[in-house]
């Protein structure tokens, strides 16, 4: 058309401008080019290798991981929250210990956002591998960082099967043992738990739990037990422990089935076996782990060569895994009893794997509560927390009020050490409702124990712990009126207690004559815990002694202190 002017196009992409647009680009190439492209800053490798840095991820302090790599990188609150997507205002509380990261998928999502090394948490954060991994042979054959080494980094399988191979090979070769005998630790590579579940591992664990409670003189022998491991040695606890929880409630499971030569395992083998575990669990309620624990050892490796080589179909694999669980957690819950925490971790843990294999929420849950008891007993609170939490996950959709309230109790003991008053509060609160309801279709009959003394013991204890004695004196006399008579060791664990808060209530003679009660019963029941309660009984007895009578003997005390020490003799 005559006059009319030549159309004008955007310089970057070609489409015909506008004639109200004076730009050189369009609307849609502008807004492009004035979106400005953030580089998010990166965590450097060698914050990894700050002591504190490695120790506040041993203890889960993810507040003080936060707080010490904004102050060596340097970063602001801001950027760790763009790198790990939680809000600044989260990780100020978080920094400030206001609030706690102990859901282990927000943990993930928080070190994976902070590139932590996955050798260093143990947790399946992305880029994590189950294969080979350029690991430090020496580290992998001693579990140990060569002196002035670099931690190796990568895989969150830690060693390379390979180096793990060889290491067993070296170890069988100065044990004098052949391959194949070798019997792995807790913290053996192996036994991993980001490695995949396996029916072999399953296996493997059992034999470790045995082999760290008892030492095996020649293959295919009767076991001869030896002195127990000392102390707390080789106990996992924090990012380690939580792995194992996390995998627990998310490993594909493999088919349990051996159908090549051994003995025929039938469903009815699998009711007397279980008869077993259910006859030695009403001994220990009665008369302690001390008259009991062997026999469990014995019996746990009967289920274990059942299991290794009898030979049954997919549903009877199931329902040995099932009593291999509750065996399993029970020698646990014998060891710890005794004292012999390492060994009852490795116990537990093993129950964790045989009750993934056989397909059962609640047996694993039942082995969560027994690690959340460990763990707080231990002084790992948060651990006891995490372990109860998932045991909790785990068996929604099941009809099981009174497991869901001992899940709880546990939880409020973690919870009440930490100080945390209002979720001590919740969790007891919750409790004692699911309780009041009785057991539910789906309760296991492993937890006929659950009653209103046990919510009121656990109030009560939890009480203790933050304090409130008047509070715990109360709550432990209910507990002692609700409790079944031929339990004799939880009778003597509730009144030991209320002998510490009367103690510490400045009631000298009630400390002392229910003190007299329970050394009474620990005469009579074999446990190692007992008797370290009435240890402490003693100090806090000693304590309000010389608080109350000002340098004067008291008789009470001095006579509940003589018959202590005697009986620890």
């Amino acid at each position: 058309m005559p006059g009319s002017r030549k159309s004008r196009t955007c310089a970057r992409c070609g489409c015909v401008l506008s004639r109200y647009n004076s730009e050189e680009q369009c609307a849609a190439c502008r807004r492009t080019e004035r979106v400005p492209v953030v580089e998010l800053p990166t965590v450097p490798g060698h914050v990894w290798d700050d002591a504190g840095v490695r120790s506040a991820l041993e203890d889960w302090d993810f507040g003080q991981v936060s707080r010490m790599v904004r102050q060596l990188v340097p970063l602001r609150q801001e950027d760790v929250a763009a790198l790990t997507g939680l809000s600044q205002s989260y990780l100020s509380m978080l920094e400030c210990g206001d609030r706690k990261l102990t859901d282990v998928a927000r943990v993930v999502q928080f070190l994976s956002g902070l590139g932590t090394p996955v050798d260093l948490v143990r947790l399946p954060l992305p880029g994590a591998s189950r294969g080979d991994v350029a690991a430090d042979a020496d580290r992998s054959a001693n579990g140990r960082t060569a002196a002035g080494a670099r931690p190796a980094t990568g895989s969150a399988a830690a060693v390379s099967r390979r180096k793990v191979d060889a290491a067993r090979k070296v170890a069988a070769k100065q044990e004098g043992t052949a391959d194949n005998d070798v019997v792995p630790s807790l913290t053996d590579p192996m036994l991993d738990p980001v490695e995949p579940w396996t029916n072999d591992r399953l296996t493997l664990a059992l034999r470790a739990a045995l082999r760290t409670d008892v030492s095996v003189a020649e293959p295919g022998t009767a076991l001869q037990y030896a002195e127990p491991n000392p102390g707390n040695a080789a106990v996992l606890s924090g990012l380690t422990l939580a792995a194992y929880v996390h995998h627990w409630g998310t490993e594909e499971t493999e088919l349990l089935r051996r159908t090549v030569g051994g003995a025929r395992v039938t469903q009815q083998m699998c009711d007397h076996l279980q008869g077993t575990t259910d006859q030695l669990r009403m001994m220990d309620a009665g008369a302690g782990s001390g008259s009991v624990a062997d026999m469990a050892r014995a019996h746990l490796a009967l289920v274990l060569r059942a299991l290794e080589h009898g030979n049954f179909d997919e549903s009877v694999g199931r329902r040995l895994a099932g009593v291999a669980a509750d065996t399993a957690a029970q020698a646990g819950w014998y060891a710890f009893d005794a004292d012999r925490h390492s060994a009852a971790q490795a116990y537990l843990l093993g129950s964790l794997r045989a009750a993934h294999t056989a397909q059962d929420a609640r047996l694993g849950a039942g082995a969560l509560s027994y690690l959340a008891i460990h763990a707080y007993a231990n002084d790992r609170p948060r651990d006891a927390i995490v372990a109860a939490q998932a045991g909790r996950q785990q068996v929604r959709g099941f009809d099981v009020p009174h497991l869901e309230a001992v899940l709880l109790t546990r939880q409020a003991r973690g919870h009440a050490l930490l100080g945390e008053r209002e979720a001590v509060r919740r969790a007891l609160g919750t409790a004692a409702e699911l309780c009041v309801k009785g057991p539910g279709k789906d309760d296991p009959h492993w937890i006929y124990w659950m009653n209103e003394g046990e919510i009121h013991g656990q109030t009560a204890s939890a009480s203790l712990a933050m304090g409130d004695t008047a509070a715990a004196v109360q709550s432990f006399g209910r507990a002692a009126e609700g409790l079944n008579p031929t339990e004799q060791r939880t009778r003597g664990l509730i009144l030991s207690r209320a002998a510490q808060a009367y103690a510490r209530a400045g009631d000298l003679d009630a400390a002392c004559a229910t003190g007299g009660e329970v050394v009474t019963l620990a005469e009579r029941v074999q446990s190692a815990r007992l008797r370290k309660h009435l240890t402490d009984v003693a100090g806090d007895v000693r304590t309000a002694a010389r608080r109350t009578t000002r340098g004067r003997s008291h008789a009470g005390a001095r006579n509940l202190t003589e018959r202590i020490a005697l009986l620890a003799q």
